[in-house]
């Protein structure tokens, strides 16, 4: 077995396989840019060696480099983990010439099914059912736009060695198309210094399933069985599942077989992940295999029992697999849900800065229930804009699909994060819609259930009332400390008053409070009663209360005149208040936002990579203003309306802060 492996990566993924590393006795070396040198992947790993500045092009993907720290360590092998050089065959050809191990697929398969062309096209030989498209090499916008018509819109615009939702592109007609094939282009090149672009046809209304195969060098292969990935946003999965709601024991052993038998032709050796999209009669179609760990394989593992890391360095070592496909049982039901650095109120534009407050829920490993979290970021840290906005994976297991979905419903209460903008209100939407719930979705589900983007959650009025009535029981214990720290009393229980008015989400709740068995009990007024009880106290920002029985879990600040609380995905403003101040209230003046409409601002730290207009010059709805570039995608930013340019403040290359003015209008 190696001594020492190198990660070629960053990130959660350098930590997670170190942690595989370290358990089988396999010392670890991490490299780093600038913007790394402080990070955790850094901090675990038993070496550490820099490798550049920053930027990825200049330090992550930049073979030579890590090359050299290859040959630095003395390191016997290295994994990619996922992005960066994972697939990069001229990677892989250069650790073979060191004599260094590549722990991933033989240099032959990785171009064979790592570029997504010339896999198509082996597929099809292979009588693999694929999706109608156009395999050969597009020059530029005007062929993009003649293809796209051929095929029938809509149509996807892919790079070729892409992954990750980046250099993807959805075009519905000929403009589109145009423009999607140059954001395309551009996002390859600079993402992973291959510019080529392959068009197919879309499919509406599918469902993304893929198998994850694992296969050795002495010719046996087998699959674990699926994942669906059908929530996308972006076409950047967000929540992945093991099994799939959808497929039936039937579709899961084709769909299987048909996995292997392709990675079996290519002389496949390792993990890799075999993704189809399956319509709604359960026809399946090939799309791409990707040859390196997917980001989302803790579900297969917690399902399955099997570490897919500690196996791919077992079959880079030459070891046979161990097991059968008889072997590969599935048991119970995982999820994992992506948390982002994106702000969901601001169309989960990618947020940067100090994570003042990182506080995941407590990992647990029971018979009943798991709930892990792989990251790559500690409270304090930073979130650069040089790389993928993900800050972790957190995974939930139970023994079925109910009871893992409230298991991840209350890790998502209880997460804790602060500093930046994230996505956890809208993770925890996404847990309690009904579609997701009942299994019915498609890769069009976070499209079509918030085509305006997110706002935020109401709550029903079951969950106001727990709330309402946890505030007015927190209320209660804040007011005896009070009363206690004054010590104006003896009988601090005197002090303390019985009728409230909890205000929130528009709702207003007459309450009165009294003591309950080491809580509080909250009587409405209207015959209903809840008994809550908590162990929580002032200062504290996590709440687990339990109200009826049912454990609720919130997020709590202070607010003046109440709290600030966070839950199932709604952030309110709850206000806890006498009968008296509850009436003077309804006098406050609300602040007014300020008028921004005539002001183009960055939605996110970005760079300028192109201004479309000029000033003088008028713009009509929806036509393109400028576009820039934040972790790697590229967005452009157009007129919500006909107006006309007075002044442009920023040109190329000019780096922005969030709310800086790019350009004003009359």
């Amino acid at each position: 077995m190696f001594k020492k492996i190198l990660i070629a990566n960053r990130g959660e993924i350098a930590c997670r396989v170190i942690k595989s590393a370290r358990k089988m006795g396999i010392a670890t070396v991490a490299i780093y840019s600038d913007a790394d040198r402080n990070a955790l992947h850094v901090e675990m790993a038993d070496e550490a060696i820099h490798i550049g500045p920053p930027a990825a092009n200049q330090s992550y993907i930049v073979i030579d480099k890590v090359m050299a720290a290859v040959r630095e360590s003395g390191a016997e092998a290295v994994h990619p983990g996922y992005g960066f050089l994972s697939e990069n065959p001229k990677f892989a050809k250069a650790l073979e010439a060191e004599g260094v191990a590549f722990i991933g697929p033989p240099v032959k398969a990785i171009e064979a099914m790592g570029d997504k062309i010339t896999s198509k096209k082996i597929a099809q030989e292979a009588n693999v059912s694929t999706v109608p498209g156009y395999m050969g090499l597009i020059e530029d916008a005007d062929e993009a736009v003649k293809i796209s018509g051929e095929i029938g819109y809509p149509v996807m615009i892919k790079a070729s060695a892409g992954g990750g939702g980046k250099g993807m592109r959805i075009a519905w007609n000929d403009e589109e198309a145009r423009e999607g094939f140059q954001s395309s282009k551009n996002e390859a090149a600079s993402s992973f210094g291959d510019d080529r672009i392959f068009i197919e046809k879309f499919v509406t209304q599918p469902r993304h399933i893929e198998i994850q195969v694992l296969c050795d060098s002495h010719g046996n292969g087998i699959y674990l069985g699926e994942r669906e990935c059908s929530i996308q946003r972006r076409n950047q999965k967000v929540v992945e599942e093991a099994p799939s709601p959808f497929l039936d024991e039937d579709t899961r052993r084709a769909m299987g077989e048909q996995a292997v038998a392709l990675a079996k032709a290519v002389g496949y050796a390792s993990a890799g992940t075999v993704e189809f999209i399956v319509d709604g009669e359960k026809n399946f179609y090939f799309l791409e295999m990707n040859t390196r760990l997917q980001v989302e394989h803790p579900v297969t593992e917690l399902i399955t029992g099997v570490d897919l890391v500690e196996q791919m360095i077992k079959v880079a070592n030459g070891e046979p697999l161990t097991m059968t496909q008889d072997d590969v049982k599935l048991t119970g039901w995982a999820i994992e849900n992506r948390l982002y650095a994106e702000d969901p109120y601001r169309n989960f534009l990618p947020s940067i800065g100090r994570l003042v407050r990182y506080r995941p829920p407590s990992e647990v490993s029971q018979a009943s229930h798991i709930v892990r979290n792989d990251t790559g970021v500690f409270e304090g840290g930073e979130i650069s804009m040089y790389y993928d906005p993900m800050i972790a994976k957190l995974c939930t297991w139970a023994p079925t699909r109910g009871e893992a979905v409230q298991a991840m419903r209350e890790a998502l209460d209880s997460f804790e994060v602060e500093g930046i903008g994230h996505n956890l209100p809208f993770l925890s939407a996404v847990m309690d819609h009904p579609k997701f719930v009942s299994g019915e979705m498609t890769t069009a589900f976070i499209a079509e259930e918030w085509p305006d983007g997110f706002s935020g959650v109401e709550l029903d009025g079951v969950m106001l009332r727990r709330i309402a009535a946890s505030a007015a029981a927190m209320h209660r214990v804040a007011e005896i400390r009070r009363t206690r720290i004054s010590g104006r009393m003896d009988n601090h229980e005197r002090k303390v008053g019985d009728e409230w008015v909890v205000s929130l989400q528009g709702e207003r709740f007459d309450v009165t409070v009294s003591a309950y068995q080491g809580g509080a009990e909250i009587d409405f007024g209207d015959g209903t009663t809840m008994k809550v009880q908590g162990d929580w106290t002032p200062g504290d920002t996590l709440a687990r209360m339990t109200v009826d029985g049912t454990p609720l879990v919130l997020k709590v600040g202070k607010i003046t005149g109440g709290f600030r609380i966070r839950a199932r995905g709604a952030d309110l403003e709850v206000w806890v208040r006498n009968p008296r101040q509850a009436e003077l209230g309804k006098h406050m003046l609300e602040k007014v936002a300020p008028d921004t409409s005539k002001l183009l601002l960055c939605p996110m730290p970005g760079l300028v990579v192109k201004i479309d207009v000029e000033e003088g010059q008028e713009v009509q709805e929806g036509q393109p203003l400028c576009t820039i570039e934040a972790m790697k995608m590229e967005n452009i930013l157009r007129a919500e309306k006909r107006a006309v340019v007075s002044k442009v403040n920023a040109g190329p290359g000019d780096s922005l802060a969030v709310d800086e003015v790019i350009m004003e209008f009359e």
